[in-house]
């Protein structure tokens, strides 16, 4: 079906042609199963080519470096792996868990009523033009809460955007882009800084032995995108991506908006019911504090060091939203009357994973294909050959910082998890760019913008999947080329912003954390 702006007209430009193309696109499913075919096709080609890869810092048991090879998909080897491994393929596939969890809890939330009075209040009582800001700083900062943003924080705005009388998908987007897009801009340090900085610091120490960084090494750099980012999603939301969205009718719509607006049923027990859930969410709290605080501290890591001491209560925070959802929900309905008993708990859980029936099956598919890719060693060596490439250009330091950045978001077409693409471009980029005088931590703040700009834009991000059935539950005809083309305005630019910051970072010297500069002297 062609689709249509506010007015009724098809879509013009160049994201209506992106739009229009990416929906003639098969199902998710089918697609991911066409793009399984042609990477054994690929993978079978590369491998009798002899296409290899020299690993940047593993060597093997005679100290030679490891060379990486095309691995065919259609070896015995990987026939095997691919039939016996096909359960623990799915089930370990990382978001499933995840969102299946969180989904338990939010599932007792939404039905209880929860939801949908917590949002309508909270619409009331929020300027209406403070509302996208609100969202998109939520998103950025709900990276400390590491991959429970995209399960939480993101369907939920479109809810909130829905009880707001505006279209559920611009909050999606909204969200989607500072979860994701935005995915190291925050206002304080957290575990991808501990992450990224621990490899920044090993790859450091091949040319200084007695380097180290401390988690704080990007701080202000994440906090000043946090704050540049804000206004540009805040732009793009309200004045590009809202107005071109396909309004929500009879014939398209997989959710009734009205569903979510607060009932005009008795104030009273809604008050109550809000209060009730207020209390249990202190109580969710005071657990967690006292996890991380009681002797032994289940929640803190006392034998580790920085910003290693808090991975517990960070790996924690799945489980923490979904017990806070349902104490919340469980809470609430028990005043409202819409939970009399602990079967309707269950009826609860078991309706949201009903909701999810089409995400398993699709999870399915893209479990498959990221591990296959993976087999193939094919990720590795376009991230190794990429950063050989860098490598060998020389240009001047602005502008190979610039090459690093669009290398980077390249790259992230192919590989999502930022640490698996962080070590392999670290040992090569850290020592590299040491001895040409920049800092381990600029290095590293440089790679983190390149990092997020595409997440939102490519179907191997492992959420991508999972964001495209959150808007299709508002527009049962969204289809992929509806989200790429609603994410690309926020891709081009939080990439460009994030350029101009390391280009001001880099021309006047600011420091990037506590005591932590732009420069390094050999």
């Amino acid at each position: 079906m062609t689709q249509l702006d506010n007015n009724g007209q098809q879509m013009k430009g160049m994201l209506g042609w992106i739009e229009r193309t990416g929906n003639k696109l098969p199902d998710p499913v089918f697609l991911f199963l066409w793009l399984i075919l042609a990477l054994v096709a690929v993978s079978v080609m590369a491998a009798l080519l002899g296409i290899s890869a020299q690993h940047p810092s593993q060597l093997d048991a005679n100290g030679n470096p490891v060379i990486i090879q095309a691995a065919s998909l259609l070896s015995a080897a990987n026939i095997r792996r691919f039939l016996v491994e096909m359960p623990m393929t799915f089930t370990y596939f990382a978001p499933l868990g995840m969102v299946l969890v969180v989904m338990l809890g939010a599932g007792v939330a939404e039905r209880s009523g929860l939801f949908a009075t917590a949002m309508s209040a909270f619409v009331k009582k929020a300027p209406a033009f403070l509302l996208t800001p609100a969202v998109a700083f939520m998103g950025m900062m709900g990276n400390l809460a590491a991959d429970a943003a995209y399960v939480v924080l993101i369907p939920l705005a479109g809810v909130i955007f829905a009880a707001a009388g505006r279209h559920p998908i611009a909050g999606i987007a909204c969200a989607f882009a500072g979860v994701s897009g935005g995915f190291s801009a925050n206002l304080l340090p957290g575990q991808l800084d501990a992450l990224l900085l621990g490899l920044t610091q090993t790859a450091a120490q091949t040319i200084d032995p007695s380097f180290t960084v401390n988690i704080a090494g990007n701080w202000y750099f994440i906090a000043a995108m946090l704050v540049v980012f804000l206004p540009v999603i805040w732009y793009l939301t309200d004045k590009v991506i809202e107005p071109r969205l396909m309004p929500l009718t009879a014939s398209n719509a997989g959710v009734n908006p009205s569903s979510v607006q607060a009932e005009s049923g008795d104030r009273e027990l809604e008050r109550r019911g809000l209060a009730r859930a207020g209390y249990a969410a202190l109580g969710v709290v005071a657990v967690w504090i006292l996890l991380c605080t009681m002797p032994g501290t289940p929640l803190i890591e006392e034998t580790a060091a920085g910003g290693g001491r808090l991975q517990p209560f960070y790996q924690s925070l799945i489980a923490a939203f979904m017990i806070l959802f349902l104490a919340c929900g469980w809470a609430y309905g028990s005043a409202t009357g819409s939970v009399k008993d602990h079967r309707d708990i269950v009826r609860m859980m078991s309706a949201s994973m009903g909701d999810m029936a089409y995400y398993l099956v699709l999870a399915f598919a893209a479990a498959h294909f990221v591990a296959m890719f993976n087999w193939s060693n094919l990720g590795l060596i376009i991230a190794v050959n990429g950063a050989g490439m860098i490598q060998s250009v020389d240009l001047p330091m602005t502008a190979l910082l610039l090459v690093i950045i669009v290398t980077t978001t390249l790259i992230n077409l192919f590989i999502g998890s930022a640490s698996a693409k962080w070590g392999l471009l670290a040992p090569v980029l850290v020592p590299m760019l040491m001895l040409l005088g920049v800092s381990p931590e600029m290095t590293t703040a440089t790679y983190r913008v390149g990092d997020g700009a595409t997440n939102i834009i490519t179907p191997l991000m492992p959420y991508f999947a999972l964001i495209l059935t959150f808007c299709q539950r508002w527009n049962k005809e969204f289809g992929i080329g509806s989200l790429v083309a609603t994410m690309i305005p926020y891709s081009i630019w939080l990439l460009l912003t994030g350029m101009v910051l390391v280009i001001i970072w880099i021309v006047f010297g600011l420091p990037l954390g506590p005591g932590v500069g732009t420069t390094y002297s050999v």
